[in-house]
């Protein structure tokens, strides 16, 4: 059984380049670190497809937190978890499950990672990915219209009627709670630290509350683009 030695939360608006820092960190360390996506954890509302479909998905009630609380509670104990499996294009959680077993260190990732005081309360590191908004917007049209399969002016009204608004009323003030802000997605820099603190919590081969000391206010990591 292993017990997690450390807990990292990444948070930031849709398109900041949250996942992208995770799977970097996730794909360092060679099954060591265990990826929890917020967006699996979607509430399964047993409605019509076209009320689904209207149901604010950038809301923190759109989640199911009790479920959150309790997997990765069990994560944490070393136990394994049946992470539920979310359908983007029908809006709906599947009937499939994946099994996580707990690993060295575990990876929070989602808009609103940084947003439950239960759950910021188990996480060793808290980050936050800040990135412009037009570079997130254009990231978001990318993803839902190629990968999910929507149109553009439903992504558009989409973002502009609940995205936008959301995120400045409940994302983005999550920020005052991080350790540190990542500009830009997954910066060299960024990687980097996170890779360092990673192995060196490994390395002292138990959970330390409190070892990471921060500022009263989060610290910005940045690429240095210098000679």
């Amino acid at each position: 059984m292993t017990i997690p030695s450390f807990v990292i939360g990444i948070a930031g608006g849709t398109g900041a380049g949250k996942t992208t820092v995770a799977h970097e960190v996730t794909d360092g360390f060679d099954g060591a670190v265990t990826h929890v996506p917020l967006d699996e954890y979607y509430e399964d509302a047993d409605l019509p497809f076209e009320e689904r479909e209207s149901i604010n998905y950038d809301h923190p009630s759109a989640f199911e937190w009790e479920l959150i609380r309790t997997q990765l509670e069990r994560l944490l104990e070393g136990r394994a978890i049946e992470m539920p499996q979310y359908d983007f294009t029908d809006h709906a959680r599947t009937d499939e499950r994946t099994r996580v077993e707990p690993t060295d260190v575990v990876v929070v990732e989602g808009i609103f990672a940084l947003y439950d005081e239960t759950i910021t309360e188990m996480l060793d590191l808290k980050l936050y990915v800040e990135t412009d908004a037009d570079v997130r917007i254009l990231r978001r049209i990318r993803r839902d219209v190629i990968d999910r399969g929507r149109s553009l002016e439903g992504v558009m009204e989409q973002y502009l009627s609940t995205v936008k608004p959301m995120h400045e009323q409940f994302v983005e003030p999550t920020k005052k709670r991080a350790d540190l802000v990542i500009p830009e997605g997954a910066n060299a820099v960024a990687i980097e630290f996170l890779e360092s603190a990673i192995a060196d919590a490994r390395g002292r081969g138990g959970r330390e509350r409190g070892s990471f000391e921060a500022d009263a206010r989060p610290t910005s990591l940045l690429e240095y683009d210098g000679d």
